[in-house]
């Protein structure tokens, strides 16, 4: 079952990320062949921290929750909240497959939180700009609860419009790059 996590920053925690950096990216090691994205989000500066992503193949709920929840800057007080959900990979592959690389170009997070009948579950297949793209569920897969994309764009408007905008109760549009060791 895949899930999404998204860890976001408490105000100030930039000093405590960068202290526990290399205790992230071992407890990340240990979820390798698991992963399906994973990276920073960013304020519109491009530089300030403001979260972080990760999409993860695990066994079930229990697991993501675990997977989420004993991240060593979440265990460390860095995070002030951390949105998991299941998700459903509807192009078939890893930010380490996207065409376009790991680097260069504008990329993004856009996550839509909804309720109510589904929206936006089919991707057309000459969508070269989606790194990975699926909807969100409830944990028994039952219920959509919005919509998770990361894509390279433009600019963030650009980003946003991959969501059909009236569908949605929220959208977020964040600056996100690949993480992880280099």
């Amino acid at each position: 079952m895949e899930f999404l996590c998204y860890h976001r920053d408490r105000p100030g925690s930039l000093p405590l990320r960068e202290e526990l950096q290399e205790e992230h990216w071992s407890y990340m090691d240990g979820y390798a062949k698991q992963l399906i994205a994973r990276g920073p989000t960013f304020a519109a500066d491009g530089e300030t921290p403001t979260g972080s992503v990760h999409i993860v193949d695990v066994p079930d709920a229990a697991t993501a929750r675990a997977f989420a929840f004993d991240e060593p800057v979440h265990q460390a007080g860095g995070y002030r909240d951390v949105l998991v959900r299941r998700w459903q990979n509807l192009l078939g592959r890893t930010m380490w497959d996207f065409p376009g690389g790991l680097t260069g170009g504008n990329r993004y997070l856009v996550l839509g939180l909804g309720s109510g009948p589904a929206a936006d579950t089919e991707v057309t297949p000459d969508r070269d700009d989606l790194i990975v793209y699926g909807p969100l569920l409830s944990d028994d897969g039952s219920a959509w609860l919005g919509t998770a994309v990361l894509i390279e764009a433009p600019d963030a408007d650009a980003a946003r419009a991959v969501l059909t905008a009236d569908r949605y109760a929220a959208v977020e549009v964040h600056d996100w790059e690949c993480g992880g060791r280099r």
